[in-house]
């Protein structure tokens, strides 16, 4: 820095973004630095004015799809103050909750749940500042021109919508993620299309089906019909604390093997419940002969333009179609935030593989070879640490073992052990 420029604030932690999984280990810092006697000096930076998940995906009957103890503390603190039982005591419903003998809650109760916790730690967050770079050093800069000085970085920069390439968006052309957000500017509708195979795809779609009772819906895929997701006990257990070191040590055909075989437990799955309700309301129709829900299966858009003209391929014949809709909704998922860009020349620095991903340890660390800290990722780690990358499942217990890293095994951990070994999965 300049003479008289102001020196700017260190911290042990600096944490861009503020999703779950940075709120997660903002808890796990306040929670270690309550029984510790060497604190941990810790901010993060969320570029939101407020704490916010998914909220143009906040439909008002939706569900999690993963269990209430899977929160942002539990599987790392069972005796937790920032667990989903303990919000349920504050706001008066513990007891309604256990009569309701439910594990997935609303995902609206589930986002309360997350605001109610982030405001127990809102002393380590400043929202509206989008962090732009980061130098040698580590200074973090932020467009507000703020400077932060970090001895480790955390990365909980999320997931971006995955829009198909070579498609855009425009008044009339969504991702999902957008859908509250601007559904209120849509007025009667005579089609919608949704475009998608996932469990956002199947919501969306009874979404607008419900809300336009006038319109058709025409839901687009390339497979035969809605994949059910797996949540069977054995299945499930890929998103277990120990799947991920099964997973870490795994040689690289295996973990192709294995993401192949429990795809069906995340990827383009929806639940049986959702896809029965979509069934019932088809065949309601046909009975009725009232045709307003359309399934459009083994068929892909080849072209989708800004106003809303979807043309389609048949997978199976090659036959092409036009759809004209009034709003097409683009329900394809996300992908993880690349850092590069951010971390400029320090992204440079860093180690990545012969398919040019970048090398992460087994504490989410970045392999980054002659700098003086460490960079840790929260997400875009699925290529070393499987499925659970960008998951809420393995989020307290991943948040533990990073902490852990930074105070040198300080950190509050869950010691799992081995249930089973790789080549049992395999």
């Amino acid at each position: 820095m300049g003479m008289g420029m102001p020196i700017p604030p260190e911290f042990d932690l600096i944490g861009v973004g503020f999703g779950p999984s940075n709120l997660a280990l903002a808890i796990a810092v306040a929670e270690h630095n309550a029984a510790a006697a060497d604190p941990v000096t810790a901010h993060f930076l969320e570029k939101q004015p407020r704490f916010g998940w998914h909220r143009g995906m906040l439909l008002e009957d939706a569900t999690m799809q993963v269990s209430f103890l899977k929160d942002l503390v539990t599987m790392r603190n069972p005796a937790s103050e920032f667990s989903f039982l303990s919000y349920l005591h504050s706001r008066g419903r513990l007891v309604d909750f256990i009569n309701h003998k439910n594990l997935f809650p609303l995902r609206i109760e589930f986002h309360d749940y997350f605001e109610w916790a982030a405001a127990k730690v809102g002393d380590q967050v400043t929202y509206g500042q989008e962090v732009v770079s980061v130098g040698d050093g580590f200074e973090v800069r932020t467009a507000g021109g703020s400077v932060y000085r970090a001895r480790n970085l955390v990365l909980g920069t999320g997931l971006r919508p995955n829009i198909p390439e070579g498609f855009t968006t425009s008044d009339r052309v969504w991702h999902n993620h957008e859908l509250l957000h601007r559904i209120g500017d849509v007025h009667d509708p005579e089609r919608c299309v949704v475009i998608g195979a996932g469990q956002s795809a199947a919501e969306v779609t009874a979404f607008l089906h419900e809300r336009f009772p006038e319109a058709e819906v025409c839901s687009v895929f390339a497979r035969y019909g809605y994949s059910p997701s797996d949540d069977s006990p054995f299945a499930n257990r890929i998103f277990d604390p120990e799947g991920v070191d099964a997973f870490y040590q795994a040689p690289e055909d295996v973990k192709r093997r294995l993401m192949s075989y429990h795809a069906n437990t995340n990827y383009s799955a929806v639940d049986i419940d959702l896809i029965d309700d979509l069934y019932r309301r088809l065949y309601s129709e046909k009975v009725r002969g009232v045709r307003r829900l359309r399934i459009l299966n083994t068929s892909r858009p080849i072209e989708v333009t800004p106003d809303g003209r979807v043309t389609l391929e048949s997978l199976t014949t090659g036959d092409k179609s036009v759809l004209e809709a009034d709003l097409v909704v683009y329900a394809t998922g996300y992908r993880p935030a690349d850092p590069a860009p951010l971390l400029g020349e320090l992204g440079e620095r860093c180690r990545r593989d012969d398919e040019g991903r970048l090398r992460v340890e087994r504490d989410y660390r970045l392999v980054t070879p002659g700098l003086a800290g460490n960079i840790y990722l929260q997400g875009g780690t699925e290529h070393t640490h499987g499925v659970t990358s960008s998951l809420l499942s393995n989020t307290a217990v991943r948040v533990g073992e990073i902490l852990g890293s930074i105070t040198g095994g300080r950190g509050s951990t869950v010691d799992w052990p081995s249930v089973f070994s790789v080549k049992e999965w395999a």
